[in-house]
């Protein structure tokens, strides 16, 4: 689902009490000097000690000038030959031509010299080859990009199958991103993968506020932080992180048990995703209101995507559910709130008698035994409900040729929920109201839309009646009134709607969800607008032009530019 979210800061929600911190961050830079030079110091001695040695050895050995009398160089002459010898730059004797003494110690100093730079280089070298020294720099690196970022970006902690998952599909919207995961090999997907610009990656511990800080949570465009790795106690410590040092910083977070979600709402987070409880409304949102599934799964596709089939309710009846961890127990309360008897087993048994059963779960943390469960049961009675749990989109083909009713694949129900809270958190806020709707009101919308904008998912936006984002219709407010209905007719046609639809009217601290085309437009009033692109554009251009808005309001063709209005009797500044 694509979208346009203005970046908006938002107030500190939780009751916590707070003390002012700042961020730390790692000093990358100082660590890569603090290697170099401990690293260098002693062939750094070494070669200072040999270039002092050769130079103080030159200007005691004797030499002749032009006249035969013994010479000797000066300090400062021995230092100038034996700084373009000792560095193999060249050769040459001055002022004189040098004694048999004075090139016997040259030839000592060109081989002792070469020893010497020799023994610098190969440490250079190695120093190279240092993992410490390697992530310092390549710290420091990451650093200087984050801090050069000057549009929003979004942090996403954790980049395994989820974090790619969701990073491709933000980096497909134009967002800006910063990565951090522990495992390098995952960061290095982030050059051999499939995003267009590129993204700093972040090698460190999301526990650690510094990596974070690094990462840039105090930057003034991080607009806002997504934990998704698959380790509870991590996204809890990045949710703590951010609460406590950032409040005003949005942060989403996957948890895979109560207990962790129970903590992170402790810390006020803006949003988290359990996809084991979140699977299973699905299911049953699917198996008693199936308008309402398909309506919300609909809104929740990634922009344009065809409107999916509706399935038949099914009811109430005996189920099974097949698990070894912590998903039975999430999948089985929500089949008994609808209604269904649930039976559990454990996956790694053999299934209980399937006659009259209407639906299997196969929810093993096993894929490969999930479809083996899926085959015996289909076998058995083809007419039985079957959902099936991947662990990973590497099973997409074997899934798409047996064809399960469902398939439960929790990195991507995460992404796709992650995205949504994040690319339009106001769209988000009507999702939840209309996951609890019923039938009628489903469909009604549902028919709305596809009146409006056609069969694609819709995208987003919001819109403010302020003098930035809608000053034509300020100024015609000020005069005269304007009815959302009328907002929402093409600016070239009136007589036809554009293929928008108004989710909700915030005025003051008041939400409207479906506000009717009645409804009397004032300043300050935000809407949440969905619908095709090309309209939301449409939009804009009434939103900005006073003549555009009297044209929808009234029916009268208003010129738009300075010397016609002026060259219109008829029109008068409104």
């Amino acid at each position: 689902m694509a979208g346009r979210a203005a970046t908006q800061a938002r107030q500190p929600r939780s009751a916590l009490r707070r003390a002012p911190v700042a961020v730390p961050r790692a000093d990358a830079s100082a660590d890569a000097i603090f290697i170099l030079m401990r690293r260098m110091r002693a062939p750094l001695v070494v070669l200072i000690s040999i270039f002092a040695i050769d130079v103080f050895g030159l200007s005691l050995m004797p030499g002749t000038d032009a006249t035969g009398a013994t010479h000797h160089l000066t300090i400062f002459d021995s230092f100038y030959v034996m700084s373009y010898t000792a560095t193999t730059i060249g050769f040459g004797e001055l002022p004189y031509p040098f004694s048999t003494a004075q090139r016997m110690w040259v030839t000592f100093a060109i081989y002792s010299s070469v020893v010497g730079w020799a023994y610098a280089l190969g440490t250079l070298f190695g120093l190279f080859g240092d993992r410490a020294f390697r992530d310092a720099v390549r710290r420091q690196r990451i650093g200087r990009q984050v801090r050069r970022l000057s549009e929003p970006f979004l942090i996403i902690a954790g980049y395994g199958q989820m974090g790619q998952h969701i990073a491709e599909r933000l980096d497909g919207l134009g967002r800006r991103l910063v990565v951090i995961d522990s495992d390098e090999h995952a960061l290095d997907q982030l050059v051999g993968g499939k995003l267009s610009i590129d993204v700093p990656g972040v090698d460190g511990d999301a526990r650690d506020p510094a990596t974070l800080g690094l990462a840039g949570l105090s930057h003034p465009y991080c607009e806002g932080v997504l934990a998704t790795t698959h380790d509870d106690r991590v996204n809890l410590a990045v949710v703590m992180t951010v609460q406590l040092l950032c409040p005003h910083v949005p942060v989403y977070a996957r948890a895979n048990d109560r207990a962790t979600a129970t903590a992170m709402d402790d810390y006020a987070v803006d949003g988290i995703i359990n996809p084991f409880d979140r699977y299973g409304e699905y299911l049953a949102l699917r198996l008693q209101r199936p308008v309402t599934h398909q309506l919300v799964t609909w809104l929740l596709a990634p922009y344009d995507a065809p409107l999916g089939p509706r399935q038949e309710p099914l009811p109430p009846g005996r189920w099974v559910v097949a698990s070894d961890d912590p998903f039975g127990a999430e999948i089985t309360a929500d089949l008994e709130r609808s209604g269904a008897e649930v039976q559990v087993v454990d996956a790694d048994d053999d299934l209980p008698d399937l006659a009259g059963v209407s639906g299997l779960v196969a929810g093993s943390a096993d894929e490969n035994r999930n479809l083996a469960l899926a085959a015996r049961a289909r076998l058995t009675d083809p007419s039985t409900f079957i959902s099936v749990r991947a662990c990973s989109e590497a099973l997409t083909p074997l899934l798409d040729a047996f064809a399960p009713d469902s398939v439960f694949i929790p990195a991507r129900l995460t992404a796709e929920e992650a995205i949504a809270r994040v690319v339009t958190p106001d769209f988000w806020t009507f999702f939840g109201h209309a996951f609890n709707q019923d039938e009628e009101w489903s469909q009604a919308l549902l028919d709305r839309l596809v009146e409006r904008q056609g069969e694609g998912s819709p995208t987003s936006t919001r819109v403010r009646i302020d003098r930035a984002q809608a000053p034509g219709v300020l100024t015609w407010l000020r005069h005269h009134e304007l009815r959302l209905g009328d907002l929402l007719r093409d600016p070239d046609d009136r007589d036809h709607p554009l293929g928008l639809v108004a989710l909700i009217l915030t005025r003051g601290a008041d939400d409207e969800f479906l506000p009717a085309d009645d409804t009397v437009l004032a300043e300050g009033d935000e809407i949440v607008f969905a619908g095709h692109e090309g309209a939301i554009g449409r939009l804009d251009h009434t939103l900005f032009h006073a003549g555009a808005v009297e044209y929808v309001a009234t029916g009268n063709v208003v010129p738009e530019t300075w010397i016609f209005r002026l060259l219109s009797p008829r029109v008068q500044d409104v």
